[in-house]
This record gives structure tokens, C-alpha cells and sequence, in this order.
């Protein structure tokens, strides 16, 4: 099984994390893995697999965040995903909205840990890529640590030496899912006691990190970081990932620099017949908290959905932003 250094990942969000998002993080960072956002068992065996598989080579380290409980069904998919490339295959234990757990698997799985121990033997025996979970510390009334403890017990026993663990526990009931990532109180200690009493497995702390700095506050406790929100609200913290907490260069020191770097790309999708509004919507960031960015995300939202518009636009848009950084 290849090792893969998730010190800092991206998180799998849903309707964010495409494929052009990721093409965009990965100009970025180099270092930090970056996941899909969660495709179901279904849409890979009966719907378009290609269009929620495929991937650019550049997007490497790519995994994929699978979701589903019926261990044939995972194994073929992980059997799936490793002959499109991806790096890793990654079982959602963590998603609490109801649409998901109509469909058997998020976070109400974490009550079923001889279940995902099943699906991950059965994918683990059909693929040599690491198939990894990602979990909540607990859902509903479980408050104590020993839930989550008897969960990733169990989970490892089959083979899983991965567990990205949201630090807030999950309300299967009454709370939505914004809302569960915001009202559980977030709990980090619970986080540091799974990698002290499971010092051979890696342990990834997720909820509620937003800056540089905290990250290597927990990597002093865990073994590594996965930041979500941020990381595609504000684009720009992904920039300084492999300096500050891999060691090696980066590849931009300003921000026109990278859309600059992001326009062939863009071009070349929009020549496939791509619109520019499914590309341009996860580039609003990239100027947060610079003078003019305002006025890029509504020339930019205001424009990119109309037909025919061009990459031209963003040249435009970027105009109104005042990038110190570059001289400009």
C-alpha cells in the first residue's frame, strides 16, 4: 500500500469539491491530498461514472470519498476508483443529513462499526490503494469517549489505518446539516486521546481549523490536519501549505499569479463546452480580504453564467483588485 502524506488535506465537501476546484487547489499546494467531494456506491455502479470519476493527472494526490454500507458493492467500487487512478479511497462515517442516512451510510454508520469493518476488509481485499474512514467523535447522545474508541477498535481490527475524525459529535435528528457543523460543541481532546491510545494508526483532526497556525498546534497532538470551508473560502491559506507546514517552496507569491497559471485550464474546458460559471464559482476566494474583491465576485457572479462569455472575463475582474503583492 503506498504511503501518502496527509499532514494537511482538503476535505470532500459536497457540490464544492469537484474536479475543477481541485485543479485549482492543486496549483496551489503540491503537498496537501486532496478528496472528492462524497460520490454514492449508486451513482458509480448505475450512473455516469465518468462524469463523477474522472480527474485531471495533475489533481495527484486525489482521493475518493465513497459513500455506502454493503461491503460488494464498496469493494467494486474501490476496485473502481484504484483503475481511475485515485490514490486512496475514503468511506464517509461523517455526513448527517437525512438524504444520507435514507441511504444507509454517513454518520449514522458510526452506530454499525462491525459494518464499515466489513466493507473495509472487503475493499481492502480488492484494492492496493489505502482505504481510510472519516468520522464523527460520536452521534446523538453518546457524549463519553468510549463510543468512539469501541468504533475505531473495531474499524482497525479489519484493517483501516486511516481515521480523518470531525471533532464534534453529530445530531441524526432535529439539527441540519449546517448546522451540525456548526452547534456540536467541538471536542479536540477526544481527537488527541484516539492518537495516544492508538499511536500506530494515523489520526486526522477535522471541524473548525481555519489558519496555518492552529494546524501545527495539532500536529503537535495528531497526525495530520483536514480544513474545509476555509480552504475554499478563502483559497489563498492553501498557498503558504507547503511552506509553513511541509518545508518546500511555494509555487506563487501573489494571487494574479495564479489565475494567471489557472486561464489555460480554464480555456481548455470551456473549448470542451464546459460553462465558465461551473469554474469560475470556485475561484470567488482568491482575493478574500483584498481591496477590489468585492467588486471581482459580483462581476464574476454577475456574468460568467451568460452564454458565450469568455476568459476575458476574469482578465476583467481581476482588474478591479488591488494586489499589492505584485506590484499592481
Amino acid at each position: 500500500m503506498n504511503k501518502l502524506n496527509r499532514k494537511f488535506t482538503v476535505a470532500p465537501m459536497l457540490d464544492w469539491t469537484d474536479r475543477h476546484c481541485r485543479y485549482f487547489h492543486r496549483l496551489l499546494t503540491k503537498q496537501a491530498v486532496l478528496y472528492t467531494e462524497m460520490v454514492t456506491v449508486g451513482a458509480i455502479l448505475h450512473g455516469d461514472r465518468d462524469r463523477h470519476l474522472r480527474f485531471d493527472v495533475a489533481e495527484h494526490p486525489v482521493a475518493l470519498q465513497l459513500g455506502g454500507s454493503e461491503p460488494a458493492e464498496m469493494a467494486e467500487c474501490a476496485r473502481i476508483a484504484e483503475d481511475y487512478g485515485y490514490d486512496e479511497v475514503n468511506i464517509n462515517v461523517g455526513c448527517p443529513s437525512e438524504r444520507v442516512q435514507k441511504g444507509a451510510f454517513g454518520a449514522c454508520l458510526m452506530a454499525e462499526p462491525q459494518l464499515i469493518a466489513e466493507c473495509v476488509a472487503a475493499m481492502q481485499a480488492a484494492v492496493s490503494i489505502p482505504v481510510t474512514v472519516k468520522n464523527r467523535i460520536g452521534i446523538d447522545e453518546q457524549e463519553d469517549y468510549a463510543g468512539l474508541r469501541q468504533f475505531v477498535s473495531t474499524v482497525s481490527e479489519a484493517g483501516c489505518q486511516t481515521f480523518i475524525v470531525h471533532a464534534r459529535k453529530a445530531w441524526l435528528k432535529g439539527l441540519s446539516p449546517k448546522e451540525n457543523r456548526e452547534i456540536p460543541p467541538l471536542r479536540y481532546e477526544l481527537v488527541y486521546q484516539l492518537k495516544q491510545e492508538f499511536p500506530d494508526l494515523e489520526i486526522i483532526i477535522n471541524g473548525g481549523i481555519t489558519t496555518l497556525e492552529q494546524c501545527q498546534q495539532h500536529l503537535r497532538h495528531v497526525d495530520g490536519v483536514m480544513v474545509g470551508r476555509e480552504a475554499y473560502h478563502n483559497p489563498w491559506l492553501l498557498a503558504q501549505v507547503d511552506l509553513v507546514l511541509y518545508g518546500t517552496g511555494t509555487s506563487f507569491h501573489n494571487r494574479k499569479a495564479v489565475l494567471a497559471a489557472l486561464l489555460p485550464y480554464v480555456q481548455l474546458q470551456l473549448d470542451a463546452g464546459v460553462p465558465l460559471n461551473h469554474i469560475s464559482r470556485h475561484i470567488l476566494g482568491l482575493f478574500q480580504g483584498m481591496p477590489g474583491a468585492r467588486s471581482w465576485r459580483r462581476l464574476i457572479s454577475e456574468n460568467a453564467h451568460k452564454p458565450g462569455v469568455g476568459i476575458n472575463l476574469l482578465r476583467q475582474a481581476a482588474e478591479k483588485v488591488l494586489d499589492l503583492s505584485s506590484g499592481i
